[in-house]
This record gives C-alpha cells, sequence and structure tokens, in this order.
C-alpha cells in the first residue's frame, strides 16, 4: 500500500508568517518597515497650504493697515488739540501745527473759566445737566418699554414696536424744527424744558433695551419671584433692573455722548447765552473771533475741556458698556 504525502500551508503557498523569512517575505515588509514617500496628493495639497497661510498674512496685514489709518484719523485731530491748547496766541499762528511752543496751558485754562465771569462753567454745567439727568431719565424710559415688549404680551404689540423701529430711521436733524413749534405752543422755548423733553424719546434705545431684555433677563426667574407674590413693579425694580444694567449703562453713554455733543437742537431752541451748554458757547466764541481774535485760543482750550468729561464717562464705565455690547451673542 503506498501512503499520499499531503502538502503543509506552507508549501501550498501561502503567505508567510510573521518570522518567515527567505525570498517569499522579502517583498511583504511591514507598514513600519516601508518608507512611504510623497503621494501625488500630497505633492498638490503643500502649496495648496502654502497659498492659504500666505493669503492669511496679508489679510492681516490689509486689516492692521486699515485700522492704523483709522486710529491716526482718530488720534491726529486730538493730538493737534492737545498741543494747540498749551500755546499762546503768538504761537498758535507762529508755529506749525503739531510743533510745541511755549508751554501756557494753565494760563490759556484760566482765561477761559474767568473770561466773561465765568460763562465757560456754567456752560459746562448746563452741559452736565443735559447730558446726565436726560440720558439717565431716558435709559430709564428705553430699558422699561423694551422689558414690556419683550415680556408683555398685548393688543398691538408688533404694529406700535415696528412703529418705534420706523422712527430709528428719522433723523434727529429733521424733526428739530416739528419740535421748535410744539415747544413754542407748549410754552417752554429758551428754557432747560426744551433741551430736556426731547431727549427723553430715544427708539433705538428701545430697540436695543429689548435686545438686552431677550439677552439678560430669563423668564423662569421672573415666574419664580410671581410665584412668590412680587407685583409686577417689584420684579421689574428688583429683578429685572440689576439684570438689565449693563444695557442700561451702554444706554446711558450713547444717550449721554448724543446729547454732550448736541449741537443743533440747543441752536434752534435757546436764545438765551447762560442757557447754552459747552458746545453751543464754544461755537459762539468762534463765531466772534473776526471781532475779538484772542477768543480763538479760548475756543481752542474750551474744546479740549469739553472732550475730557466724555473721556472720563466711557474709561470710568468700560467694563459695563462692553459687556452690554456682547448681550445676546450667546444663548
Amino acid at each position: 500500500m503506498s501512503t499520499r504525502t499531503v502538502p503543509s500551508a506552507s508549501s501550498a503557498g501561502a503567505p508567510p508568517g510573521p518570522g518567515a523569512t527567505g525570498p517569499g517575505a522579502a517583498g511583504a515588509g511591514t507598514p513600519t518597515e516601508r518608507k512611504a514617500g510623497p503621494g501625488p496628493e500630497d505633492r498638490r495639497s503643500r502649496p495648496r497650504d502654502k497659498r492659504r497661510r500666505g493669503g492669511g498674512t496679508a489679510s492681516k496685514v490689509a486689516v492692521n493697515a486699515v485700522l492704523l489709518v483709522a486710529v491716526l484719523y482718530t488720534l491726529m485731530p486730538l493730538t493737534w488739540l492737545l498741543i494747540a491748547a498749551t500755546k499762546n496766541h503768538a504761537d498758535l499762528f507762529g508755529t506749525a501745527g503739531f510743533s510745541f511752543g511755549e508751554f501756557h496751558l494753565f494760563d490759556n485754562l484760566e482765561a477761559v473759566f474767568t473770561y466773561d465771569d465765568g460763562i465757560f462753567g456754567r456752560w459746562l454745567l448746563n452741559s452736565v445737566l443735559y447730558s446726565v439727568v436726560g440720558s439717565l431719565a431716558s435709559s430709564l424710559i428705553s430699558v422699561a418699554a423694551g422689558y414690556c415688549f419683550d415680556k408683555y404680551e398685548f393688543r398691538g404689540k408688533g404694529a406700535l414696536f415696528g412703529l418705534i423701529l420706523i422712527g430709528t430711521l428719522v433723523p434727529g436733524v429733521v424733526i428739530t424744527l416739528p419740535q421748535y413749534l410744539l415747544a413754542s405752543e407748549v410754552g417752554i422755548v429758551n428754557t432747560y424744558w426744551a433741551i430736556l423733553v426731547p431727549s427723553l424719546v430715544n427708539p433705538f434705545g428701545v430697540y436695543l433695551a429689548r435686545v438686552f431684555s431677550e439677552g439678560y433677563v430669563p423668564g423662569e426667574v421672573l415666574e419664580a419671584a410671581r410665584i412668590d407674590g412680587a407685583s409686577e413693579i417689584r420684579v421689574f425694580r428688583s429683578i429685572s433692573l440689576p439684570m438689565l444694567l449693563p444695557g442700561f449703562m451702554t444706554l446711558f453713554l450713547f444717550s449721554f455722548t448724543a446729547s454732550w455733543n448736541n449741537f443743533f437742537g440747543p441752536l434752534v431752541m435757546l436764545n438765551d447765552h447762560h442757557l447754552y451748554p459747552a458746545v453751543l458757547g464754544i461755537y459762539n466764541w468762534n463765531q466772534l473771533v473776526v471781532q475779538n481774535p484772542e477768543l480763538y485760543s479760548l475756543a481752542i482750550t474750551g474744546s479740549l475741556v469739553t472732550v475730557i468729561p466724555l473721556a472720563i464717562a466711557f474709561i470710568g464705565l468700560q467694563r459695563f458698556w462692553r459687556s452690554g455690547l456682547s448681550a445676546g451673542a450667546v444663548k
């Protein structure tokens, strides 16, 4: 009887195992043993990545250049104003705009606050009254109105809010003359009320206050306060208003800046120079430069003084308006 030999798996052409050696295993190296070169796709992607990095660098350079131009455009007039306020009348016209002369800043400040029995100090107090009192009242009204539009449902809500949005499209200069006619009918022309009353209405402030209310005041907290027996006025005063403080301060700064720089409204409404704000008073000095050239240096120094309260307000309250500007950005 003959015996048959069964070929093993290795002799039947099966792939060699991990430990196999010989010619059959020479070309079957593991991935770690092979050094694969860059494929066609890798070679094509490298120039593209370089172009992307180059484009990003060019974009950053362009953005920084635009920002630098904007900073120079903003700071150059302020720099000229600061330098010019340190000069006397002779150096103001005898030296270049950005070159220093003899230092007379304190003498100029004394002249500004003592001219015409200290009328400039009266103008500054008037500006504080118009800006601070008017802005506080306007911001409170805007926050209350925006809160109501956000948290309450009532008939005609959408139409009324749309009317307010239309009011944001109307420039304030356009309605100054109708406001003057209305103030003349009421009898408040050439009074403090002629400036304070129109500043109470701020359609854009109402719109922003509604956005702030949506971002800062959760409805669940209000419902919990109502369940505890708090009235609606108590809910707004004790819960909602503290939550809306960043938005309130943002609205206050916007309104304060607009009121402090308001020129056309007081020009139309006021005739008594004792009621002028600082901006209108400096304009009045500038109009009299032809008759009295010494007023030119007073107008420049007074302009520098009027910038200081705005800078103090923005620096002192920046933590409020920075957080207020991001209201509603993240849910």
